[in-house]
């Protein structure tokens, strides 16, 4: 999913460094002065594992690459705010050390991971999760990715320097991702229900109850 540079148009890149921008000061702004405790290394605990899952990839062609995302998880655990920001940190390691994904490409590339599929799975578990927890953590992780990898069509195929029309982006990413999400919603629940219990307080309301966004 990580956009290589010489995908987007510059217009393109410009406009999603704004927004992924604006969205990760907000971020900070809002966690500020609220992770303490055990949530400190519980945050460098989930960057870590899922920068470890994210490292693998299969290219796809007519898009980009599919790979695990984990922003759906990241908001479960961390709340929402926070999983911006833990996204946020693996993706610009990724970027400035792995060369996974370009520097000019990297407002895109938070846009799609950091911001859309981690508020996507946060806003679904939220909403849905006086259902039934575990099977609602499946059905974010699953659309978190899917919602990604949608965002990144569009960019893509929206781009006059890359080589696809958008009908063929979108087609391709989505489907690959809808596939690949099973898996990612698998993961999401398999860990959220492991954390429910053994430590469900690490999970509902994230970072805390304040940080929540209405």
């Amino acid at each position: 999913m990580h956009i290589p540079d010489g995908f987007l148009d510059l217009w393109i890149c410009g406009l999603f460094y704004a927004l992924s921008s604006i969205m990760i000061f907000i971020s900070i702004r809002k966690v500020h002065g609220k992770i303490g405790g055990e949530r400190t290394p519980l945050l460098g605990l989930v960057s870590a594992g899922i920068f470890a899952v994210q490292m693998l990839n299969w290219p796809i062609p007519g898009g980009t690459s599919a790979h695990f995302v984990g922003g759906a998880l990241a908001a479960i655990v961390l709340g929402p705010f926070a999983g911006v920001l833990s996204m946020f940190s693996v993706v610009l390691i990724q970027a400035l050390l792995f060369g996974d994904g370009g520097l000019l490409t990297l407002g895109a590339n938070l846009f799609n991971m950091a911001i859309v599929d981690v508020l996507a799975g946060w806003y679904v578990y939220k909403l849905l999760r006086k259902f039934s927890k575990s099977l609602v953590a499946f059905f974010a992780g699953w659309l978190g990715i899917f919602l990604a990898a949608i965002a990144a069509g569009i960019e893509i195929g929206l781009s006059s320097s890359f080589g696809y029309e958008l009908e063929v982006t979108l087609t391709v990413m989505g489907v690959w991702h809808g596939i690949l999400g099973v898996i990612e919603g698998a993961v999401t629940l398999m860990v959220v229900r492991f954390i429910q219990q053994t430590r469900p307080d690490l999970v509902f309301g994230g970072v805390t109850s304040n940080a929540e966004p209405n």
